[in-house]
């Protein structure tokens, strides 16, 4: 059986409607990047790439020497070929105007460029995230304000997994597809077609070191979960907890559960742990596509309207009817 590679996916997803010839292109361009990503990810302490590149992010936090090296990787990869208005990265305090020179195009790409590097030095799997929003009418300079789209506009998104094989999920508003990187032709191979993740599941993903900073809505469901079959949800769980929203996600869209970084009182200056343009919006479409949901407890995290670039959201996503109950105990 022939199987179909992203570039053929692509532009049937084109002559679908579904996607634009430029819009196809700049995802051909982050798919590009990814695989360069997933080389570097895969050498390891061979190319001396673990450990701390002694600098912090825009939110204080320490970064990896990969960190800095996918946030390159993908903003040198993206910046030439004229798709592009402007990017904006975790790593980054301002977005990336497409530099003088370079021809530019109508859209915005967004990214985590390694999600979950923290784990990088335990070989523990990684991956990148991003999201896709059209650039606003007659802007040629984007600033900050230009990203700050609700979830609903985002045109596409998607992430990869740097496992034990290299995974790309992607969507462009169609359903959820799954590409898996086949090193010796270098390429990636369609490999799951629509996605669709259980309504129903027995599974849990929550850092439960937290549980004494939840609030009772998160207390009154874990305390449920964990009391079985002999509990008022009358069945048996399992949790399950990596530490990289893209490892635990893959797994929630592979074959179901629920995953939680939820409100806390742990730093109340902060409203969430994950951040919403980076993280929540393109995990909650890709989930949405894939028949589950994704709220931040109270609201539906694709209808949030950003206030700022950098901005941090609880999330709870995952199979719809486990993310309802949830979302129904908040508003009780």
């Amino acid at each position: 059986m022939r199987r179909i590679g992203l570039t053929q996916f692509l532009i049937e997803q084109q002559r679908a409607g579904h996607v634009s010839a430029d819009l196809r292109l700049l995802i051909e361009v982050v798919a590009r990047a990814v695989k360069a990503i997933s080389v570097a990810v895969g050498k390891g302490a061979l190319s001396g790439v673990l450990g701390e590149s002694g600098g912090e992010n825009v939110q204080g936090e320490a970064q990896k020497k990969l960190d800095v090296i996918a946030n390159e990787i993908l903003l040198e990869a993206n910046e030439w070929g004229g798709h592009l208005a402007a990017m904006a990265s975790e790593e980054m305090d301002d977005p990336h105007v497409i530099p003088t020179g370079y021809p530019k195009g109508g859209y915005l790409l967004l990214f985590d460029p390694l999600d979950g590097s923290s784990n990088i030095d335990v070989n523990i799997s990684v991956g990148t995230i991003f999201s896709v929003l059209r650039c606003p009418e007659g802007i040629e300079n984007p600033t900050a304000e230009d990203f700050l789209q609700a979830g609903t506009k985002q045109l596409a998104a998607g992430y990869s997994v740097y496992g034990p094989s290299t995974s790309l999920i992607l969507t462009v508003g169609d359903g959820v597809h799954g590409f898996t990187l086949d090193r010796e032709m270098g390429s990636f191979v369609l490999t799951e077609s629509n996605m669709r993740i259980p309504a129903d599941t027995k599974e849990y993903s929550i850092n439960s070191s937290n549980r004494r900073y939840w609030e009772a809505p998160v207390k009154r469901y874990i305390e449920e979960v964990e009391a079985g079959k002999n509990g008022p949800l009358g069945k048996d769980y399992n949790m399950r907890w990596v530490g990289s929203m893209v490892a635990d996600v893959h797994r929630i869209l592979t074959r179901g559960g629920i995953f939680m970084y939820p409100k806390d009182t742990k730093d109340a200056s902060k409203p969430g742990k994950l951040r919403l343009m980076y993280e929540a919006n393109p995990m909650a479409m890709i989930v949405e596509q894939a028949g589950g949901a994704a709220t931040t407890g109270a609201d539906r995290i694709l209808d949030l309207t950003p206030e700022k670039l950098h901005q941090r959201v609880p999330v709870i996503l995952g199979s719809k009817n486990e993310v309802d109950r949830v979302t129904g105990y908040h508003k009780a």
